[in-house]
């Protein structure tokens, strides 16, 4: 599974995969429960997950970095309705984190959709880069 074709949908807690699209919508998989369904882009808004960005006190980082230092880390991750232990396992993972712009719902959707990506064992990485060193080459 590719982290390129993986995708956020409002209204729709858990994370999909883009199977095909249509002019009204996309067909999409659940990672959660592998279900395949229709999804009305009238109703829900779809955020590719590889143009999320998360704020940072420097410049703004593409999640998978951020899931990338979850990956390094060691760290047990905490449980999602504690917004306390999240702050506290961000502080340590990402320090740079701007927790003042990011909110604790944020964190707690970071944590979920990292556990999925591992359940998963989808490799977080963009592949634009890995295009442009193919072209470099």
């Amino acid at each position: 599974m590719e982290y390129s074709k993986l995708i956020s949908i409002t209204g729709l807690s858990g994370l999909y995969e883009m199977v095909g699209s249509k002019t009204d919508g996309a067909i999409v998989r659940s990672l959660d429960d592998k279900t395949t369904k229709f999804v009305s882009s009238r109703v829900h808004n779809f955020s590719h997950l590889e143009s999320i960005e998360v704020y940072t006190v420097r410049e703004n980082i593409n999640l998978v970095e951020l899931f990338q230092a979850m990956a390094a880390n060691k760290a047990a991750l905490p449980a999602e309705n504690d917004p306390k232990a999240v702050k506290s396992y961000f502080e340590k993972v990402y320090p740079d984190m701007d927790f003042t712009r990011v909110y604790a719902s944020d964190m707690k959707k970071m944590v979920k959709w990292f556990g999925i990506l591992k359940a998963n064992n989808v490799e977080l990485k963009i592949t634009e880069e890995e295009n442009e060193e193919e072209t470099e080459a």
